[in-house]
């Protein structure tokens, strides 16, 4: 049934040119350029700029492609749903969102969706909604890993604070993960405290997202000797703090395939061929002292676009 929906929601977006902002042949045969809206979370979190650098770089090897780049300027789920709103009346040819609040913005997308914009969903899902598709971690995998990963390096035994932000859907799920694989460890005791300070018995932070790593010095309080830290997010300077011991375990995503994926996604819809999977699973990198410089020389790689 639902891959039935998927087609008519191709067909659909196919057959009306006016209904999918436009169309990808004018009179004339020449391809019209598409124009893709690509909405990140927010514009501050750094993380969000290589998911535009694989958006823009996927759309100049595709040729026909406009790359709309907007969102919130921080975490605001209001203007979020206003910036997908203003794409909608655009009546851009696709949308692709990573999204504050899945069901907040559900509504908003199945209006997408029924005025025959195809709708993607990448980094943070919707998945109440019509979107066609999901690109990104499996997030409540991705907290069983970060979890698994703390008892093996606290031996099974330890008091863990968890810094988590609400609201976010994706964020949800990692605390779920997390929460399910140390509730199965008796030895392990979790504290849920937001402030990072330094507490004399705690033996380990585990953060559901990277704030903790964006910058140099907010991990300064911690003293590696008695307190270790696992965290989402990989981007820079994260590996510098982890060689330099102020974390022992990153878990990154494919920040620059939120964009590339999400941006080829849409190209295919529009051209008649539905992805194979309404949850297409990025996977996670799990970065350790031991391979961090061989991750860091594939991220040059991407960075610089070779």
């Amino acid at each position: 049934m639902k891959r039935v929906l998927l087609i008519s929601i191709a067909a659909a977006c196919l057959a009306s040119s006016a209904a999918c902002g436009g169309g990808s042949q004018p009179a004339g045969g020449a391809q019209q350029t598409l124009r893709f809206a690509v909405i990140p979370k927010s514009l501050d979190l750094p993380v969000f700029d290589y998911a535009k650098t694989g958006a823009e770089r996927e759309a100049k090897q595709l040729g026909n492609v406009q790359v709309l780049w907007n969102g919130p300027t921080n975490a605001d789920q209001l203007k979020q749903k206003e910036i997908l709103e203003s794409f909608i009346t655009q009546r851009v040819d696709g949308i692709a969102i990573s999204c504050l609040n899945g069901p907040f913005l559900a509504d908003s997308i199945n209006r997408a969706i029924d005025a025959g914009i195809p709708v993607v969903t990448w980094d943070s899902d919707a998945p109440t909604s019509k979107r066609i598709a999901f690109y990104g971690v499996d997030d409540y995998a991705s907290g069983r890993i970060m979890a698994e990963e703390a008892v093996k390096l606290l031996g099974g035994k330890g008091k863990v604070a968890i810094i988590t932000s609400v609201g976010a859907t994706n964020l949800q799920r990692r605390l779920d993960g997390v929460r399910d694989v140390l509730s199965k460890n008796p030895g392990i005791q979790i504290v849920e405290v937001y402030d990072i300070k330094e507490d004399p018995d705690l033996a380990a932070w585990i953060s559901v997202g990277g704030w903790p790593v964006f910058t140099r010095n907010a991990l300064d309080p911690i003293n590696p000797a008695k307190t270790k830290f696992i965290s989402f997010d990989t981007n820079p300077p994260a590996p510098d703090l982890l060689k330099a011991g102020k974390v022992q375990i990153l878990l990154g995503q494919k920040y620059f395939g939120w964009g590339s994926e999400a941006v080829k996604l849409l190209y295919d819809i529009k051209h008649g061929k539905m992805p194979s999977a309404t949850i297409i699973d990025s996977g996670v990198d799990v970065v350790t002292k031991e391979n961090v410089d061989d991750y860091v020389a594939k991220w040059k790689k991407l960075e610089s676009g070779s």
